[in-house]
Formats: C-alpha cells, sequence, structure tokens
C-alpha cells in the first residue's frame, strides 16, 4: 500500500494535537491538584466521603479513572465491531471526541461541595479520550504504509505535546494572574480544555477518509463484538512474536500508563512541591517528550523495535527504583526538589517514544486485514485493563501502607514481567529474522 498525502498525515496527527490537552491539562497537571486540594479544602482534611464509604482524596482519584477505564475497555468489542461492520469509525470516534470535551468543559462546575459531579465529569472525560483514541489508532494501518508507520505514529505525538505545552502554558498564565480566587483559574482551564478538542478535531474530521464496510451487519452486535475479540484473540495466538510482545505490553504499560497517570499526585502530595513548580515540571516532561519520541523512531529504524522497547523498560525499572528513594529522601528531611526535576526529564524522554513505538510495533506485527478496528480495540483493551489493574492498585497500595513510595516501589514488578516477556518475543523474532 502507499502512505496517504501530506494533508491526511498532518490532518490525522492534528487529534493528537487536539485531544493531548486532556492528557496533560486534566489527568497530569491541574485536574489533580485541584480535585486533592478543593476536596481537602472542603471536607476538611485528605479523607472524603463517597458512595456511603470514606477514601483518600488520591485514592479515590486514582479509584474514578481505574472505572472510567475499565467501562471503555469493556465496550471496546461492541463498538468497534460495529465501526467495523458498518464502516464509520470516523462516526465514533467524534461521538467520544464531543463526549470528552464535554466533560473536560463542565468540569468548570465542579467546586469540590458537589463531588459526585466531579467525579461524573471527570469519568466522562476519560471515557471520552480512551474511546476515541481505539478508532484514531485503526486509522494508522490504513493511511500509511508499514515503513512509514513509526513516522506518522511519531508525528501525531510530537504534535500532541507541541499542543498541549500551549494551553498548559495558556493555564498557568491564569493561574498566575488570576489570584483573587485560586480556584478559577483551573476551572477556566477546563472550560478551555474541552473546546481545544473539539475545535482542533475538526481539522482531522474534515480529511480522515470514509473507511469500506468489512462485512454484514446482524442485530447480534453485543455477542458478535465479543466474538470479533475472541477471533483476533484466537489469531494472535497463532503469532507467537506478536502473542508475546502483547502480554509485554500488557504488564509494561501497567507501570508506564500509572506513572503518567500519578506523576503529578506523586510530587504535589508526596514531596510537597508547589504548584506552580509542579506545572513548570509537566510543561518540560512535554517538551522533552518532543525530542524523546522523534529519538526514538530513529533509535528503531537502526535496532529494531523490540530490542530498543527493551532498553526503555530497564530505563523505567531505573525511574521508578529513582522515585521511591527520592520519596525517602523527602521523608528524612532532605530537599527533592532537583531530584523531581531529574526524574522528570527522565521520564520525558522516554513516555512518548515508548507510547509511539509501542503503537508502531503493533501495527507493523499485526497481519494484514481490513477489520483494523478490531485489531486495535484488541490492542486498546489491553493497554486499558493494564491502566485499570495499574492504578487500582496504585490507590490500594497507598491506602494500606499509608504512603504512595510504596505504591510507586510496586509498579517495578509489573516492569520485570513485562521485560521477560519483551525478551521472549525478541528471541522469536531473530529465530524467525
Amino acid at each position: 500500500m502507499l502512505t496517504a498525502s501530506k494533508k491526511v498525515i498532518r490532518g490525522w496527527a492534528m487529534y493528537d494535537w487536539a485531544n493531548s490537552v486532556y492528557n496533560l491539562v486534566i489527568t497530569t497537571t491541574f485536574f489533580p491538584i485541584y480535585f486533592t486540594a478543593v476536596t481537602k479544602k472542603q471536607f476538611g482534611g485528605e479523607i472524603v466521603p463517597f458512595l456511603g464509604r470514606k477514601f483518600i482524596n488520591s485514592s479515590l482519584y486514582d479509584y474514578s479513572l481505574a472505572v472510567a477505564y475499565l467501562f471503555i475497555a469493556l465496550l471496546y468489542p461492541v463498538l468497534t465491531s460495529i465501526a467495523d461492520t458498518r464502516g464509520n469509525k470516523k462516526a465514533f470516534m467524534q461521538f467520544f471526541c464531543y463526549l470528552g470535551a464535554a466533560g473536560c468543559s463542565l468540569l468548570y462546575f465542579f467546586n469540590g461541595a458537589n463531588l459526585w459531579l466531579g467525579i461524573l465529569c471527570f469519568m466522562m472525560a476519560a471515557m471520552g479520550y480512551v474511546g476515541s483514541l481505539v478508532f484514531y489508532n485503526a486509522f494508522l494501518p490504513e493511511i500509511a504504509a508499514p515503513e512509514d508507520r513509526d513516522r506518522v505514529s511519531a508525528k501525531g505525538f510530537s504534535y500532541g505535546y507541541i499542543g498541549s505545552v500551549i494551553l498548559q502554558m495558556i493555564g498557568f498564565i491564569l493561574v498566575l494572574t488570576i489570584t483573587s480566587n485560586p480556584f478559577l483559574a483551573p476551572r477556566i482551564t477546563f472550560l478551555l480544555v474541552g473546546i481545544w478538542w473539539a475545535s482542533f478535531a475538526q481539522i482531522t474530521f474534515s480529511v480522515l477518509p470514509e473507511t469500506k464496510s468489512a462485512g454484514s451487519i446482524s442485530s447480534r452486535i453485543i455477542s458478535e463484538g465479543f466474538s470479533e475479540m475472541k477471533k483476533v484473540y484466537q489469531e494472535i495466538k497463532k503469532l507467537p512474536i506478536l502473542k508475546n510482545f502483547l502480554r509485554g505490553f500488557f504488564f509494561y504499560s501497567m507501570g508506564v500508563q500509572t506513572v503518567m497517570l500519578a506523576a503529578t499526585l506523586f510530587g504535589s502530595k508526596l514531596l510537597q512541591l508547589e504548584d506552580t513548580k509542579l506545572i513548570i515540571t509537566i510543561v518540560i516532561i512535554q517538551l522533552v517528550a518532543i525530542p524523546g519520541a522523534i529519538w526514538m523512531s530513529r533509535l528503531s529504524e537502526k535496532f529494531g523495535n523490540l530490542r530498543v522497547l527493551i532498553g526503555v523498560v530497564l530505563f523505567w525499572i531505573l525511574i521508578c527504583l529513582a522515585a521511591y528513594y527520592t520519596a525517602r529522601f523527602k521523608e528524612e528531611g532532605g530537599n527533592p526538589e532537583i531530584g523531581f526535576y531529574l526524574l522528570a526529564i527522565a521520564v520525558g524522554i522516554v513516555m512518548g517514544g515508548i507510547q509511539s513505538l509501542s503503537r508502531s510495533t503493533y501495527s507493523k506485527l499485526m497481519p494484514e486485514t481490513k477489520d483494523t478496528a478490531s485489531y486495535f480495540s484488541y490492542y486498546d483493551f489491553t493497554e486499558k485493563v493494564a491502566i485499570v489493574i495499574g492504578m487500582f492498585s496504585f490507590g490500594l497500595i497507598e491506602e494500606i501502607t499509608g504512603s504512595m513510595k510504596n505504591s510507586v516501589l510496586s509498579l517495578i514488578l509489573f516492569f520485570v514481567i513485562g521485560l521477560g516477556w519483551l525478551s521472549s518475543a525478541y528471541k522469536r523474532s531473530l529465530k524467525v529474522g
């Protein structure tokens, strides 16, 4: 196949520009800080009541995100089955885009007293984000030839980092200028995220091709959806390299995604860094991630995808160890600020690269098929279930042990298991070729 025109490639990548503001502003920077601060003010401490039970506010944040990811993961087989049979990937992508954008904008009305609204809108935003991504990812093998997928995938992530940093800086300026009410600037930023996401997505929707139907429509949508997932699973079982890669991806994603989603809580709550310093640090991470994703793509061309992924997972293990000892240093009375900045740079270098390379590796290893949405549904289902387990474990270990540093240390186990499966996939690839 031939790679699509530059206009289509740029348009596809612009969706990363559009929706990455959710990932950075909502889950990574402003909302975790805002959520813990506004609930602490409302309830007079870190313990908050919700659904008849009391939670540590940061653990409630983790659990809410895990439940949102679980909901959308369970919907994936059905949604993508419909998309493949009706050929309307773009329509479903639009639906989830607008769901997520609405959730972000409605967070403007969350003030701590209406905790249910904050949780609901936060979950809507998360479901919209992950729901649209499976259809976005499914367009990659349709618009890019196999030899171009690493480059095109990296372009998307690069666009995402640039766009999200721009809105991040706008939010930071609002925080510095609106001093009369410390909670107003984040709320305005949440509103802007929704507007940004829905508006820039129009560029993508205007250029993405209408996909062709891959089969007949059946009234047994739910059963067919899970049958399609089972069919993909059965086909993957016959491809040992892809099978072992996905197992490795499942486990290291538990660690990678949890670190990315909980990093701000770690710096704010455990290391007690100032909000402005945290925001600046997250911006630094995004800026470092841009060349990191490109650099990872070039390394994969020279050394191969699996070898580079193995090296990156080893690097993530070192990051978790360093984070644990940074937290211990804080507990012993030290100043962890410089250590946190160094950790941020390290995370930025490998953050975008491992996501971009994982996506393109999967697209290379999967067989030629018209059911791309179903295959990427399986990929995204794997990642989202990994996030559910990772975030739930992270929150639970903090509640049980009373310290987030133990949650960070526990992530190493996920990386080690993932490393083992990646190594197995690499060894099998050597035998094949």
